[in-house]
């Protein structure tokens, strides 16, 4: 009777194994615990991309919205960070003006990112006249000063927003290039780039699958540490008149225009901006650096210094 029940039992069927899950919160947890100032950088950046999504929510009046007797007023419980000398709410403008940094750090970044990935690494394949022409370029473009570049390409264009993305790309494109063409030149050596070349593979297929996921890593170590440089440009260059025009709230722009002039009477008209500034940069950095660490294998559990 068993070996008859034996023989009427339904064969399991194979299981498939179940995909790896990604353990997200483990992940960042150990992140914190490695790189503490990494940390902090990422809560600073994860709090600004907050206040540019959500300004419209999180501001509590509209960034040129003049306040009937509230000149000049100080920091109090209504206006947190007080008002301007045009009786607008302070903390409303740099709510506004995470965005505008937002928008111009990341559409710069990602920019320069594509020129110069596509620079680096189709130069660093193809070598030889090419690789030494575009190299050449790259050398006398670097060669100035970049105040210099960022200034003439602003005075050509004029000033807005999407002028200064392009404007701070193109600043950025040079000097990324360099260094994604030397990460692109170690990879090329590997064996299963000359594998592929081997099978068949054309150039595009080459570059595409084999040479730019290997050198993701170094985009992204590069376009997170530009952030907080694209940053810091995009406020210099509203601080001088060639930025994002007003009445949009730059955070250069509000230390230019009222913050200079009332520096004396209001101060916290300029303090604002400038630690909303000074922050952005900080988080930016130390969250570039920290992913530096952890990206680049030659510096993982290298015992680097945790920050």
């Amino acid at each position: 009777m068993a070996n008859h029940t034996e023989s009427l039992a339904v064969p399991a069927l194979p299981v498939k194994p179940a995909a790896p899950r990604v353990r997200v919160i483990p992940a960042v947890w150990r992140f914190c615990r490695r790189k503490p100032l990494g940390a902090i950088g990422g809560i600073m950046v994860l709090a600004m991309l907050v206040m540019a999504l959500g300004a419209d929510w999180i501001a509590p009046y509209p960034y040129d919205e003049a306040i009937r007797d509230a000149r000049l007023q100080a920091p109090s419980a209504r206006h947190w960070m007080g008002t301007d000398n045009l009786s607008r709410d302070l903390w409303s403008r740099i709510v506004y003006g995470a965005r505008i940094s937002v928008t111009v750090g990341f559409g710069a970044v990602a920019l320069a990112a594509v020129f110069a990935a596509a620079i680096g690494v189709t130069s660093a394949y193809f070598g030889g006249v090419y690789d030494l022409v575009v190299q050449r370029i790259v050398d006398g473009w670097m060669s100035f000063p970049a105040l210099v570049i960022v200034l003439s390409l602003m005075a050509v264009l004029g000033p807005g927003m999407l002028n200064v993305i392009l404007a701070l790309a193109i600043l950025g494109t040079a000097t990324q290039s360099r260094v994604i063409r030397s990460a692109t030149l170690v990879v090329k050596e590997q064996a299963f780039v000359e594998a592929a070349r081997a099978a068949g593979a054309g150039h595009a297929r080459i570059i595409l699958v084999h040479l730019l996921p290997n050198v993701a890593a170094t985009v992204i170590i590069l376009a997170t540490i530009g952030l907080g440089v694209a940053i810091l440009a995009e406020s210099a260059l509203s601080f001088l008149g060639f930025g994002v025009p007003p009445p949009h709230p730059s955070w250069g722009g509000m230390l230019s225009g009222s913050g200079r002039t009332y520096m004396y009477q209001a101060p916290w008209i300029a303090v604002w901006p400038g630690v909303a500034i000074s922050l952005a940069v900080f988080g930016f950095n130390m969250l570039g650096d920290a992913l530096r660490d952890v990206l680049d294998p030659r510096l993982r559990g290298s015992g680097a210094a945790t920050r």
